[in-house]
């Protein structure tokens, strides 16, 4: 009777291991996925930020000056684009982060038009309220820098960790994430002209 003990308890723990070990595992991935999730969030309150500083950038403009009115839409119009685009961190697939990067490139150029064009105008300039929002922007635009750079290193974990083997083999409902990738043409010398 005792024979039979030995094999059935042998077979029981391996049992066991392989089910907490998978268990280890899933967690893990579940783990690593709420990084990503949480990162994105930080990616997408950077863009908030942002968005709402644009807001009062714009209103701030409108009141100090006789501006142009193209360029002024241009800014809303980008901004109220941008805002539209949602993604939910969990499902992300490649081609909604590049028409959420693209949205956001949209923004960031008609604002460039926006200072650009301000120049134009002294007073605006030497507007109080004015500068320190153009300051806020430029710190704003460092947080998207540093929140999109975290995002992809969290993409990196993430997906190391459920595409290799023997992980893949227990999280098949964990796809791998796409990274944040640089605008369309970020590549090429930006063309400065005085």
């Amino acid at each position: 009777m005792k024979k039979w003990l030995i094999p059935v308890g042998i077979i029981i723990a391996l049992i066991a291991i392989i089910a907490f070990w998978s268990i280890g595992i899933k967690n893990t991935a579940l783990q690593h996925s709420q990084a990503v999730n949480k990162e994105w969030g930080n990616v997408q309150t950077a863009y908030q930020r942002r968005n709402d500083l644009i807001g009062n950038l714009v209103n701030t403009v409108k009141g100090a000056a006789d501006f142009e009115k193209g360029t002024l839409t241009a800014v809303i119009e980008a901004r109220a684009k941008a805002t539209s685009v949602t993604i939910d961190p969990s499902n992300v697939t490649p081609e909604q982060l590049a028409a959420f990067n693209q949205a956001q490139s949209g923004v960031s150029s008609s604002l460039s038009r926006l200072l650009v064009s301000v120049e134009q105008y002294p007073t605006l300039k030497a507007n109080e309220n004015f500068l320190k929002l153009q300051d806020e922007l430029a710190s704003t635009e460092n947080q998207i820098l540093t929140a999109r750079t975290r995002f992809n290193e969290a993409v990196q974990v993430y997906n190391g960790y459920v595409l290799k083997i023997p992980n893949n083999w227990f999280l098949s409902e964990y796809k791998e994430k796409p990274y944040f990738e640089a605008s369309t043409g970020a590549d090429k010398p930006v063309e400065v002209k005085f």
